[in-house]
């Protein structure tokens, strides 16, 4: 049954608020798909953050129209439907070239990143780069990495210093070096003491001398 045209404008409409902000759009052609194989495509696509149509090639133009996808939904022949998103745009391509190795029914006719269209041999090689995910994964290594490291060392230095310490505690090596002053500054007394005693002992028998000499003689 033929739309009308009051429901064309109602479908361009819907498809085209669910368009607005998409980045990225990869346009396929399939036959002889089943309803479990259309449900289990949608699914995969759906996980991916992405969505997906079944398009009228007339409509597409006009629900695109003024999205970054629309250089690649101009123009389309036979059956089309287009899987978009607009987050990461290798992670629908993963999704869908893995979909495709196990359904053949499906295959791709181009696609379109930030604008850009790309032919099937570059969503393929789409696929196999590193997602927006596993990017920031290995920078967060990178930039965390140099700092764990750091940490490492200073955790490893202060554990040696405290053996060291430890070690030096137990051998004395602290002890004797500070012991050397006090038993210096203990002898100091003792040996001014022993250096003055001999001129006392000699005021002492000079003063016992003069007083026998001026004591009366006993007759």
């Amino acid at each position: 049954m033929a739309l009308t045209k009051a429901k064309k404008h109602q479908k361009v409409a819907a498809l085209a608020a669910d368009m607005q902000g998409a980045t990225s759009a990869i346009i396929g052609t399939f036959t002889a798909m089943t309803a479990s194989k259309d449900f289990e495509l949608r699914k995969v696509i759906r996980d991916a953050g992405g969505s997906y149509h079944v398009l009228k090639n007339k409509l597409a133009p006009k629900a695109s129209a003024g999205t970054q996808i629309e250089g690649a939904l101009g123009g389309l022949k036979g059956v089309s439907s287009v899987a978009y998103t607009k987050g990461d745009p290798v992670a629908l391509a993963k999704a869908l070239s893995g979909w495709v190795k196990d359904n053949a029914q499906f295959t791709f006719k181009l696609g379109i990143v930030d604008g850009k269209v790309i032919n099937v041999s570059e969503i393929n090689n789409l696929a196999t780069l590193p997602g927006k995910e596993e990017l920031f994964s290995k920078l967060l290594f990178l930039i965390n990495s140099p700092a764990t490291r750091l940490a490492t060392v200073i955790n490893a230095t202060g554990r040696n210093l405290a053996v060291v310490v430890n070690q030096a505690v137990e051998q004395g090596k602290f002890a004797g070096s500070t012991a050397a002053p006090v038993a210096a500054a203990a002898e100091t007394p003792a040996a001014e003491a022993a250096t003055e005693a001999p001129a006392d002992q000699e005021g002492a028998s000079t003063q016992v001398e003069a007083a026998a000499s001026e004591a009366p003689a006993e007759g």
